[in-house]
């Protein structure tokens, strides 16, 4: 039989391949947002079925960050992915995106008359800006803790 690897070895394989993937996460979302905004918005369903998407990706990522994942894996799994350290990371993180965000509304502000955008657009980029940066902050934090 096959030797079933400890929690804490596979909390360590899934810390690893957390911290590797959420750099790749946040930079897909990036790409995924220029093509949302290359598109003139309209009424059309797909239109709608493309903001429905982004709010859907958008909330599972941020999920994603603040619980730090993993959701079918035990309790004990879960709590050795989340020590200390990568609960400061995370703290940072978040800290990071939110500082961005309203640094990118405040950008905005002045120039929204200029741009012709309208609030749903608004949001999209102050909330898009927010959670890559928190990702692409975790991530960074934790490739380093991890050495």
């Amino acid at each position: 039989m096959a030797k079933h690897p400890s929690n804490t070895d596979l909390a360590d394989r899934l810390t690893k391949r957390r911290a590797r993937m959420m750099p790749a996460l946040a930079a897909i979302f990036l790409i995924q947002q220029f093509s949302y905004f290359s598109q003139i918005p309209g009424e059309r369903l797909v239109d709608h079925v493309r903001i429905g998407a982004w709010m859907v990706m958008s909330a599972v990522l941020l999920a994603f960050l603040t619980s730090g994942g993993a959701w079918i894996r035990s309790a004990a799994v879960r709590a050795l992915m989340n020590d200390e350290v990568t609960q400061a990371n995370r703290a940072s993180a978040m800290q990071f995106g939110f500082v961005l965000a309203l640094g990118g509304a405040i950008a905005l502000y002045p120039f929204i008359d200029q741009l012709e955008l309208n609030a749903r657009q608004v949001i999209h980029l102050i909330v898009s800006l927010g959670l890559a940066a928190a990702m692409l902050r975790f991530g960074m934090l934790e490739r380093r803790a991890l050495g």
